[in-house]
């Protein structure tokens, strides 16, 4: 069986522009987000009451349900078999050198960072203002609620991706294409239009938070900043960034 994984020497690491294809494609970003998929859904379990499921984890789950694909194991297995089926329309190969995971990892980090560097920026304009917004107290770093803080990162990373944007993002671009709109308005109205809605999403459900000005601006900024790695990078950096920035800003400084 052909291995889905290549394993490179230093010597043989991808090019700069070999990379920038290669990590957009769907099978590299499918190994890229499986162990954050399977941490996940493994920690649910371990968890079991004490774990908190993503609200779009939640609400994939209740529509499969509706159709009748019910089962624990139905949305992981719906979000990896979308990846493969993409993979195979694009006909590429079925390989993915090791160097392209771990640049992804990488490069991840960074825009991690950078999404980092944004929030503080809002936080500082804001204050110029005088508004303080309130900033959430994380409990003291008991071991299970550090596993059930990554659990929660890493659902929000794969799962708030796959509905705003691989799922969203992708119908409202097709829907404004059937009204002839050229690609850059299609793409401006789904990277917006799914924003907002990615950021109101935060404020719906038993878990939903109240509704605060500055949370929602920089939730649609987020959002817009996520739209657009999808769109330029590919799933699997835009999940990663996700995942990466809930678990910087998300963990206590010490």
């Amino acid at each position: 069986m052909m291995s889905v994984l290549e394993n490179t020497a230093p010597a043989a690491l991808a090019a700069p522009s070999d990379y920038w294809q290669r990590s957009r494609e769907p099978l590299a970003s499918l190994l890229f987000i499986l162990p954050l998929l399977l941490l996940y859904e493994g920690g649910i379990l371990w968890l079991g009451p004490d774990a908190v499921r993503n609200g779009a984890d939640v609400w994939m789950q209740q529509l499969l349900q509706l159709v009748g694909f019910g089962g624990y194991l139905m949305l992981p297995l719906v979000t990896v078999g979308i990846l493969v089926a993409w993979h195979h329309t694009i006909r590429r190969p079925w390989r993915v050198p090791g160097s392209v995971l771990y640049g992804m990892t990488v490069e991840s980090a960074c825009l991690a960072t950078v999404l980092v560097m944004i929030a503080h920026l809002h936080v500082r304009l804001l204050s110029i203002t005088g508004y303080a917004p309130a900033c959430d107290l994380q409990p003291s770093g008991a071991f299970r609620w550090f596993c059930a803080s990554l659990v929660r990162f890493f659902g929000a990373g794969i799962y708030e991706e796959l509905l705003f944007r691989l799922v969203l993002l992708s119908l409202v671009v097709s829907l404004v294409a059937l009204l002839g709109a050229t690609r850059q308005v299609q793409l401006a109205v789904g990277v917006l239009s799914t924003s907002l809605i990615f950021a109101a999403a935060h404020y719906v459900g038993p878990h939903g938070e109240p509704l605060e000005t500055y949370t929602f601006v920089f939730r649609t900024v987020a959002g817009g900043f996520f739209a657009v790695l999808f769109v330029t990078r590919g799933f699997g950096i835009a999940a990663g960034t996700h995942a990466l920035y809930d678990v910087f800003v998300g963990m206590p400084a010490s």
